[in-house]
């Protein structure tokens, strides 16, 4: 099942999986949505409205109502880190308005500085920084990928995108929410399954059991019928 998703602002559209969260959605079709909590519904930097398509989506969880006002949410304003698409249809989405903030000379004269000690890194070490630092702009990265071997270059490329999925899948998992975790497998089912398994056995084994007792009767009879029969003979011939 897939769901029509629209974002306003951007003005860009596209085709979603139901059982995706918004802010994922986002991601797909290139949008950016902020998201200083790490997903786990601690703030409302990632709040978006829904204009259309609200019921399709699912109910709000624990961390909307206490981020969110009463107010906000008939509004139909929604946490993009919580709220997923459940059913199929059209979801229009209208993201924040972007304020753009004044460029930060401190942070920029840190990256020029991680970048110079980068480059005076012996290749293997720069591979091996490339695997420990997450703090690693994506721009140095890439920088550095088309600027080394082919060999080195593809091997980090192979590393860092099974490091990706793996460390995407965890974060994913680390802060569904509650409202969207899995029940456990009933354990009391498990159990009935197997004692159901253990009485099939058993009446397996009694039917075995009264076929083989029947059959050994069945033998029996017919050896009495073949004795006395031998036996009228016999008596037939003395006569």
């Amino acid at each position: 099942m897939v769901a029509d998703v629209r974002f306003e602002r951007e003005n860009r559209d596209g085709i979603i999986p139901v059982g995706t969260y918004l802010i994922d959605a986002a991601g797909r079709l290139g949008i950016e949505i902020d998201d200083e909590c790490g997903r786990r519904g601690e703030c409302d930097q990632c709040a978006v409205k829904i204009t259309k398509g609200a019921d399709l989506l699912s109910e709000p969880t624990k961390s909307e109502v206490e981020q969110l006002s009463e107010k906000r949410r008939k509004d139909g304003e929604r946490l993009a880190c919580q709220a997923k698409f459940e059913k199929s249809g059209e979801v229009v989405i209208m993201t924040k308005e972007k304020v753009v903030e004044d460029e930060k000379p401190e942070a920029e004269a840190k990256t020029d500085e991680f970048r110079k000690e980068f480059e005076k890194m012996p290749l293997d070490q720069k591979v091996s920084s490339l695997l420990e630092l997450e703090m690693i702009a994506l721009g140095e990265t890439v920088s550095y990928i088309f600027n080394s071997p082919y060999e080195v270059a593809g091997k980090v490329m192979d590393v860092m995108a099974r490091y990706g999925r793996k460390l995407e899948d965890e974060v994913k998992k680390a802060t569904r929410p509650d409202e969207h975790v899995p029940e456990p497998e009933n354990k009391n089912g498990s159990a009935r399954a197997e004692r159901s398994e253990k009485k099939n056995s058993v009446k397996s084994d009694s039917a075995t059991k009264e076929k083989k007792a029947t059959s050994k009767k069945d033998s029996a009879k017919k050896s009495s019928v073949k004795k006395s029969a031998k036996k009228s003979d016999k008596s037939s011939d003395s006569k």
